[in-house]
């Protein structure tokens, strides 16, 4: 893979995560103001229904905000849409782009008890 992009994609899931989390919410006394990066081994490629035989590497970038509503979970990776004051709406664009062009997927869904989870999976070697 390009390790520069995959390396640009968790940049701008964990820059997401923690402007997710913006000072205070959480509060700091709740123990849930982490954001948690972790990778591991998978059968399954996310959005398969029949685990493959190879093997996918998949990463997960967690935070504890306030979570996706409806209306930006359907917008989500649309370009040019955004959240955010300052942004442009292009990150998670491009990370569904790049993660894609590696044979990979992108998803999200709900944390618990509140925040996402962003996952992505690439082949394993």
């Amino acid at each position: 893979c390009d390790r520069t992009m995959v390396e640009q994609v968790l940049l701008n899931l964990a820059r997401n995560g923690m402007q997710a989390m913006p000072e205070g919410d959480p509060p700091t006394a709740s123990g849930r103001r982490v954001l948690t990066l972790s990778v591991g081994q998978s059968r399954l490629h996310s959005g398969e229904e029949d685990p493959p035989r190879k093997v996918w590497v998949e990463f997960a970038v967690t935070d504890h905000g306030r979570g996706l509503s409806d209306e930006v979970r359907d917008k989500l990776f649309t370009p040019f849409f955004t959240t955010k004051a300052e942004g442009m709406g292009l990150g998670l664009s491009l990370c569904r782009t790049v993660i894609e062009q590696h044979g990979g997927a992108l998803t999200h869904e709900p944390a618990q008890p509140r925040g996402t989870v962003f996952r992505f999976t690439l082949p394993g070697a």
